[in-house]
């Protein structure tokens, strides 16, 4: 930094100034110093600046099953809000959930000195794990989460699941089935939660459930299983994997979709437009997620109260999909 000062002709404090973005510097000052800094191939000392600051800069991550589309786009929305916020995010990720992968998580991240912790695991356990450790810095929770959670940041996915069925309900279809994701992961619940309420609400039955694990394969034994039903005119598969499973399943046993079965999914993958037909599916709003649960993180550092989680509404996207029962 003082060959920096150096070669820019200004003070040690000016170029620290210029650094940390202080908007007291005049603009002409501020473009020598940057001139000087790409001359120069100045790199801060982050180690250096830490102890100087006593903060790190830096939020840790930890998620689950990154390979999945939900985590992995979770993951991605809370670096880049991170990125946005002036913050580094370090990402730790764990194929399998338990109490001493999370804790061997957790020590890595607190070995890097981060400042808050975001944790995205969708299973039954992992909130009151996460928050069982008693962590010296705020931990924000962001998968399978309750309007009532504090803390924590997460998309209405027994909403979402609600606004599928209904669709397919208003399109006049009966009995609805569907394809749930693993019944230990909190969203597979919520989402199954909302299928069933969609049928509550106006006195009807649901149609058969199937399990499923989030694979293709799983959506495919489970579309094998409901073409074999001539009952069943409308699926709801609790992610587009699986519904895409069922697709081929349905098209391998003659069944027309739509014209015979309209299917749902949820997650709107970029390929889900690709499908054949284009699949109708529930879209979540990721970056929104990202967002806000920096804005948790980046409160609570600032000493502020944290809020109840305000859960994000996700949207219906219509695709060909998706058409009224077969007369």
């Amino acid at each position: 930094m003082a060959e920096v000062a150096a070669h820019a002709g200004v003070s040690h404090q000016t170029v620290s100034r210029v650094l940390n973005d202080s908007p007291i510097v005049k603009p002409e000052t501020r473009s020598r110093v940057l001139a000087a800094v790409e001359a120069l191939g100045y790199r801060r000392n982050q180690a250096a600046r830490m102890l100087a600051t006593n903060r790190s800069g830096r939020i840790g991550m930890i998620s689950a099953h990154l390979a999945l589309h939900g985590p992995s786009m979770i993951a991605v929305a809370v670096q880049e809000a991170g990125h946005d916020a002036g913050y580094d995010v370090s990402l730790v990720g764990v194929s399998d959930f338990s109490r001493a992968t999370l804790r061997g998580a957790v020590d890595r991240l607190l070995d890097e000195a981060v400042e808050a912790l975001v944790v995205a695991v969708a299973h039954r356990d992992a909130t009151e794990q996460a928050l069982s450790l008693d962590l010296p810095v705020p931990v924000v929770l962001v998968q399978g989460v309750s309007a009532d959670q504090p803390m924590a940041a997460g998309i209405d996915q027994e909403h979402g699941a609600l606004l599928a069925t209904e669709h397919l309900l208003d399109l006049g279809h009966r009995h609805v089935a569907h394809v749930t994701g693993p019944l230990d992961w909190d969203e597979a619940r919520q989402r199954r939660a909302g299928w069933r309420a969609a049928h509550e609400r106006r006195g009807l039955l649901p149609g058969p459930e199937l399990l499923g694990d989030w694979s293709a394969r799983s959506g495919h034994e489970a579309g094998r299983r409901i073409a074999a039903d001539p009952a069943v005119t409308a699926v709801f598969a609790a992610n587009d994997a699986m519904a895409l499973g069922v697709l081929r399943a349905l098209h391998e046993q003659g069944r027309a979709v739509p014209g015979e079965v309209s299917v749902v999914g949820f997650d709107d993958v970029p390929e889900a437009a690709y499908f054949w037909p284009g699949l109708t599916t529930v879209s979540q709003q990721f970056s929104a997620l990202g967002r806000r649960a920096v804005e948790l993180a980046v409160s609570a550092l600032e000493g502020e109260p944290a809020p109840t989680a305000a859960l994000i509404t996700p949207d219906l996207v219509v695709r060909g999909s998706t058409a009224g029962p077969p007369a």
